[in-house]
């Protein structure tokens, strides 16, 4: 059977996605604090047949950037503003019928058992299209919003999100299937044999069980992350079944697909069971350089010092101490910075300064922009599908809802037409559209020794 391109759309329940200049876009809107925007959305990329629509989450407005939120706060950067997207996804799960809802939730900064029972409950909200990106949080910033000094280092972060995951698990498995009975005749509402308690006692949590959200249709949500590191990556390798991935250039994201499919073997799985999701910003025109136009001036919108504020965030370093001309190879940064690692790898190529790095980072956060007819797109799509850069793409919007609506109504069906993507859905849970097993049936995968 031939492989089958994924598709899925990124949002943030904010002004902007990646791209910090899409608020100012004058095709886009900004009525993101009410509900219409999200469902107009969601019903465009599920009659595009996507598999689910994705939505990023940060726990703090920006203030790394000159320990300030003033700037961040006028020109709209990225998390300057965002409303609570398990909320968004609970008001969207009844405006569609066949989408996934992926929402993010921190395993830093929240429970297992509050975790485990949103998307229990999630799931069956939805029917069974419940999607949980797991994160492990970024910055100081959001360890002051939840009363702590200082953020959780690197490695415990993601020593604590195994633990996390692991008892999520055994909460979504604390209720077998059909434990739920609702005889009224004989007044039995549930088998107490078949509901137990997880008695998890470890180094991060305890939590008795089990769960009250009895088993939900796909036993669990589908798994995504999107680690960049290697310790990073190795936890995706471990867990996740769709990986979210960005990386600006072809050969980047060769590495990276080869790399995480070799650490989910090493895991016990089977690489084909860990989708992985480049992301990418497309300018569609009905010819080239139309496209180029609309490139064009979404990119002169962008603003450095914006991009520069939402990098401090992402690798909790505040930028604004560096000359803005500086080479951004002569600037250290403490730790393993994922994405600053590509920024380092761009700027060797091109001889990137810090200023040429905040304005890639405003246009797109390093997000690789696809520019051209529908034809052109689809191609760019079919090369690194059948180029072993991706197994789907998620796809991030200059403006909004009107990114969604060109690719849709334009590319969706040049991909249909050459046999890549779907022509409707074949199934209802997103476990479907991904084309993973039940859930209930998939062993854990092995814990190994992290690097």
């Amino acid at each position: 059977m031939a492989r089958e391109l994924h598709l899925a759309g990124f949002l943030i329940a904010s002004h902007v996605t990646h791209s910090h200049a899409a608020w100012r876009h004058p095709g886009s809107e900004t009525d993101y604090l009410g509900p219409d925007y999200y469902r107009r959305v969601a019903q465009t990329l599920e009659r595009g047949k996507f598999d689910f629509l994705f939505f990023a989450d940060l726990l703090a407005t920006p203030v790394r950037y000159g320990n300030d939120i003033r700037v961040p706060l006028s020109s709209g950067t990225q998390a300057s503003a965002t409303i609570d997207p398990s909320l968004v996804a609970a008001s969207l799960v009844n405006v569609t019928e066949k989408i996934g809802v992926a929402i993010t939730k921190s395993t830093t900064y929240f429970h297992p058992y509050e975790v485990a029972r949103i998307f229990a409950t999630l799931d069956h909200l939805s029917r069974g299209r419940s999607a949980w990106n797991i994160v492990t949080s970024l910055n100081q910033a959001e360890a002051q919003n939840f009363g702590l000094d200082n953020h959780l280092g690197h490695d415990e972060r993601y020593e604590r999100a195994h633990e996390f995951v692991e008892v999520a698990l055994k909460l979504w498995g604390s209720w077998d299937r059909d434990a739920l009975v609702q005889d009224k005749e004989t007044g039995i509402f549930a088998d107490p044999d078949k509901v137990r308690t997880v008695d998890h006692d470890g180094t991060w949590f305890k939590s008795r069980g089990p769960l009250t959200v009895p088993h939900s249709p796909q036993s669990r949500p589908v798994l995504i992350q999107a680690g960049s590191s290697s310790i990073g990556k190795d936890f995706a390798a471990r867990w996740a079944e769709a990986i979210f991935e960005i990386d600006p250039t072809p050969e980047g994201r060769r590495a990276y697909y080869d790399d995480v499919k070799s650490r989910a073997s090493n895991f016990g799985r089977n690489p084909d069971d860990v989708n992985i999701f480049p992301s990418f910003v497309p300018f569609i025109g009905e010819t080239e350089s139309i496209a180029r136009e609309k490139q064009a001036f979404h990119n002169e919108l962008a603003d450095p010092i914006s991009g520069l504020i939402t990098l401090s965030v992402h690798t909790d370093h505040d930028f604004s101490q560096y000359d803005l001309d500086a080479p951004v190879e002569d600037i250290l940064v403490p730790g393993t910075q994922g994405l600053f690692d590509v920024a380092r790898r761009l700027s060797v190529n091109d001889n990137l300064t810090l200023r040429d790095i905040g304005k890639l980072y405003a246009q797109g956060v390093l997000l690789p922009q696809f520019v051209g007819t529908p034809a052109q797109i689809a191609d760019q799509i079919e090369d690194g599908f059948n180029g072993g850069e991706a197994d789907g793409y998620i796809l991030s919007a200059a403006q909004a809802p009107g990114t969604f609506d060109d690719f849709v109504d334009l590319v969706v069906p040049e991909l249909q037409r050459r046999g890549l993507f779907r022509t409707d859905y074949t199934g209802t849970t997103l476990r479907d559209h991904l084309g993973l097993g039940d859930a209930s049936l998939t062993p854990a995968p092995r814990r190994v020794a992290v690097a």
